[in-house]
């Protein structure tokens, strides 16, 4: 099935490490992103590289090389730059999570890049200028993430704004409707029951006691068999009060 993220391509430009090259495909394998642009990289073991992405054949087997940058981006309808730093030219920067949403607007024109530099320099200014947009991570005054991490934040707002959660949570295996209205009154009718067989409300007041568990079952929401469990409990108490009281062995 087509997804949003299909247009989205990772350009690095003259990545140096290959760790970063490897992080950044475990990413794109968990976010959904499959398009890898490498612009003069440092030599790298394709095969290293999925040794330590585990089940990532498909996306290392797509990565693409390029000689330039302007190669790499010739194709791409919009351009999203990451920095660091703001520039001193005037010019428009978004969050990474304002940056999915325009990015998004833009993939049915065409592919859109995601460009970053290098791990110790970040992009060059005739890089940046190659972008119609700046992005930036909001940090702390210590803003030097890791080129892996920072793909892992823009690919991750992508992926929510895309709607893209490929990994469904399996509904529980034992499911069940609401209680009805008969079933939290039998369920509390029993609790009341217990109670009283304990004492409970010897020296406290039963409506009070009673209201008060009443919301706090409410309020947990339990469905027709958590709270038939409850009430099971309940109604073992008072069994367990009878075989004492006629002298029967638990």
């Amino acid at each position: 099935m087509p997804s949003l993220l299909d247009r989205i391509v990772l350009v690095f430009n003259r990545p140096q490490d290959p760790v970063n090259i490897a992080a950044t495909v475990r990413v794109m394998k968990n976010m959904g992103v499959s398009q890898l642009r490498l612009v003069n990289p440092e030599p790298y073991d394709p095969w290293r590289i999925e040794g330590v992405a585990h089940g990532t054949r498909d996306v290392v087997s797509a990565i693409q090389h390029f000689d330039s940058l302007p190669e790499a981006l010739a194709d791409c309808v919009l351009v999203a730059a990451f920095a660091g730093k703001r520039r001193a030219a005037k010019w428009p920067v978004a969050t990474p999570r304002e940056m999915a949403a325009k990015v998004l607007e833009r993939v049915a024109d065409g592919p859109v890049a995601l460009l970053f530099g290098q791990e110790d320099h970040g992009l060059p200014n005739e890089a940046l200028d190659l972008a119609q947009l700046l992005v930036t991570i909001p940090t702390t005054e210590h803003a030097s993430l890791n080129l892996a991490q920072a793909v892992m934040v823009a690919c991750y707002e992508l992926h929510v704004a895309a709607g893209d959660a490929t990994r469904v949570l399996a509904p529980p295996r034992k499911d069940a409707p609401p209680p009805t209205h008969d079933e939290w009154e039998l369920a509390l009718g029993n609790i009341t029951e217990a109670l009283t067989q304990i004492r409970f409300f010897r020296t406290r007041n039963e409506d009070h006691v009673m209201r008060t568990i009443r919301s706090l079952l409410s309020r947990a929401d339990p469905n027709s068999r958590e709270l038939t469990l409850v009430r099971a409990a309940a109604i073992e108490v008072m069994r367990t009060i009878d075989r004492m009281k006629r002298g029967l062995e638990l």
